[in-house]
């Protein structure tokens, strides 16, 4: 079956980028430090192959601000696959590049992202879209890259979840050391 995998990097106190994140400044004050692992992404180890997993995904789900702060990643975030991306609202003048699609239900989102991956799994990049994948039950594994880094403040992976989901049990798949970040999978326990 196809999972929908949260692929995320973020410091150990649980922030995807620093402070003041925006056009310009996408990763916010101090955050390409999380990115120090990527420099290992075509070699052997162990940096190397998580990063291979991850671009053999079959489809990408993103939130709008993650798809806006990168550029729309120009209409291809790897080998030409689709782009779903999670948003509120729709402009009728706003075509999305190569790929993309805007999707504002997480149900047609995620059934789509599925049908399109051909078979491989989907990576969901984004806060935002983590967090409406979790809480309409979409989400199959997490895959975390935690950096040794307290970056203090920032954007927060799982910030607004209490109030809306409750507990959310997860299982370990597995956890890899590679340079400079922490590997860990977890698979979504389903309790309905």
């Amino acid at each position: 079956m196809t999972a929908i995998r949260l692929d995320m990097t973020m410091s150990l106190d649980g922030f995807i980028a620093g402070p003041d994140d925006r056009p310009g400044q996408e990763m916010g004050l101090g955050g390409f430090r999380l990115f120090n692992w990527l420099d290992d992404r075509a070699g052997p180890g162990p940096n190397g192959e998580v990063y291979a997993e991850s671009m053999a995904t079959g489809a990408i789900i993103s939130g709008r601000r993650t798809f806006e702060l990168a550029g729309r990643w120009n209409g291809d975030h790897h080998d030409g696959v689709p782009i779903l991306v999670l948003t509120h609202h729709v402009a009728d003048d706003d075509a999305p590049p190569g790929s993309a699609r805007f999707y504002t239900d997480v149900g047609e989102c995620a059934a789509a992202a599925r049908e399109g991956a051909g078979g491989n799994d989907v990576m969901v990049h984004g806060a935002g879209a983590a967090r409406a994948l979790i809480r309409a039950g979409e989400l199959d594994e997490i895959e975390v890259h935690v950096v040794p880094v307290l970056l203090g403040a920032g954007r927060p992976l799982f910030a607004g979840l209490e109030d809306t989901v409750g507990p959310v049990e997860l299982e370990a798949v597995r956890v890899v050391q590679g340079r400079d970040a922490t590997h860990l999978r977890y698979r979504v326990v389903r309790t309905r």
